[in-house]
């Protein structure tokens, strides 16, 4: 009974596989921040998941895509609990100016909560705003929801935050309002987005940089763990935009 729980509580996440000589060259950084401190916050990355980062290839084998999950007996599922789409959504952006979804139609979408003090930032930044120049022409968005749920690593104000990845990392891609991604106020787009790719129970955003891949019709097709590079999913990107 316990084993089958403890199941039943691991999250789902699509490629979840750690950059090439990543746990060598930054255990001590972002990796170990990240196992570190989701372990400390209630919001952060339960015990149980860690499986799930250590045996990609068994998950994959055993469940398949996000999209479209195994069925393992004994396990319950979750399924989303609306038919809407991405694009009938309305949200902020960072100067607060409504901003329907709708105008991404046609798009392909990576979505990704950010944070500008995580140990996750400055590879993530670089490596969103380098994907996001190499593949916009081609109908690429890269959509940034600043989030302070995890460690308080996104503290300062809407301003503080545009500046900071504007100036710093030279973001070009469209940053929003900063919004909750769990709990009772989280934002109704995040709502949307775990119901649709939520896999198994237990669905919560782990932590920082934790990535949704939507494709044109506005529909999510794979969800990544925190420590999934963007470099990791150019691939997935590609076969999307040539569909």
């Amino acid at each position: 009974m316990a084993s089958t729980a403890a199941a039943s509580s691991t999250p789902f996440y699509a490629n979840a596989t750690l950059p090439a000589g990543f746990q060598d060259r930054r255990a001590k950084t972002p990796t170990a921040e990240f196992l570190h401190l989701s372990a400390k916050f209630s919001s952060g990355l339960p015990t149980s998941a860690f499986r799930v980062l250590k045996y990609p290839s068994r998950l994959r084998k055993n469940l398949g895509s996000v999209g479209k999950p195994g069925r393992t007996p004994g396990v319950a599922y979750a399924t989303a609990a609306t038919e809407k789409r991405l694009h009938d959504f309305t949200v902020k952006d960072i100067d607060g100016k409504d901003v329907s979804l709708s105008k991404f139609k046609g798009k392909i979408l990576l979505i990704v909560n950010v944070a500008s003090r995580c140990g996750l930032t400055s590879s993530n930044y670089s490596e969103l705003s380098h994907i996001y120049e190499k593949y916009k022409t081609q109908g690429f968005e890269v959509l940034a929801f600043p989030c302070n749920q995890f460690g308080g690593q996104e503290p300062g104000s809407n301003s503080e935050i545009k500046q900071f990845a504007c100036t710093r990392f030279k973001a070009d891609f469209p940053i929003f309002d900063k919004v909750d991604v769990n709990g009772p106020n989280a934002a109704p787009v995040y709502q949307f987005l775990k119901s649709s790719a939520g896999g198994f129970l237990g669905d919560l955003i782990k932590w920082n940089f934790e990535k949704f891949l939507v494709d044109k019709n506005g529909k999510v097709v794979e969800r990544y763990p925190p420590t999934t590079s963007p470099f990791q999913i150019e691939k997935d990107l590609q076969k999307l935009l040539a569909a």
